[in-house]
């Protein structure tokens, strides 16, 4: 199973937000890329990177902490990067730039035949990110909640070729009360793509429970506050996943 160390950027820096407010944000790193380099440096074979200001902008902000973070990472791992990715000339810059996939989440509702244009033309390198509020999905940087479930959003993209569902419980993301396991699995036992599970993991156990799941699946999850603040190590919970 995948462990996901994530990294999301306001104004430059690394951060983590309390359930998505952009008022309630702890910066852990000013520098994004070294950031980058230390989960590298420990074994992590992937990062996750959320551009918060853009998810509220609908266009890239954090340009340059990106591109700090790429050249860290270049020939080491992989990348995934979320935020304001809404038209596809952002999709063409960014995996051009050497994004490994990009993450679709606001667009993907809003316009859910873009999402399988991008995949067409990207095939593997399309992501998208599911993030949910009692059961209904969030967009515009979990500003607004609609009225269509996580799941008939994820059922719309079956057999077009997304390389993962991005499920994030708003509710638990940055909480530190663990993930919502039960309505993960219950979303990937309904749908074909690979799922990865966000928001709320805050322990070792918490990411040995998720394991246990790949079955179901699950491809991984992913992890940030927990891991800044120590609760996870990093280099235990990649021993522990592999």
């Amino acid at each position: 199973m995948n462990l996901y160390p994530a990294i999301d950027l306001k104004d430059g820096a690394c951060v983590r937000l309390l359930r998505g407010d952009m008022d309630k944000a702890t910066v852990f790193n000013d520098d994004p890329g070294a950031q980058a380099g230390e989960f590298v440096q420990a074994g992590c074979h992937w990062v996750h990177i959320v551009d918060l200001n853009g998810a509220f902008a609908g266009e890239p902000v954090n340009g340059a902490a990106v591109d700090s973070i790429l050249a860290a990472v270049s020939g080491k791992a992989q990348t995934q990067l979320g935020g304001g990715i809404r038209t596809m000339e952002t999709v063409d810059y960014w995996l051009n730039k050497g994004i490994t996939r990009v993450i679709l989440g606001t667009v993907a509702l809003r316009n859910p035949d873009f999402v399988k244009e991008a995949c067409a033309k990207w095939p593997g390198r399309v992501a998208v990110g599911i993030d949910a509020r009692d059961g209904y999905v969030a967009v515009e940087g979990w500003a607004e909640t609609s009225e269509v479930t996580a799941l008939e959003l994820a059922r719309k993209f079956e057999d077009c070729g997304v390389a993962a569902i991005i499920f994030t419980d708003i509710d638990r993301d940055g909480a530190m009360g663990g993930p919502n396991i039960e309505s993960t699995v219950a979303l990937a036992s309904e749908i074909s793509t690979p799922v990865i599970v966000s928001g709320g993991v805050s322990s070792l156990d918490d990411l040995i429970a998720v394991k246990k799941h790949t079955d179901a699946g699950i491809d991984g999850a992913i992890s940030g506050r927990a891991l800044y603040d120590g609760r996870i190590d990093l280099a235990e919970a990649i021993a522990a996943l592999s």
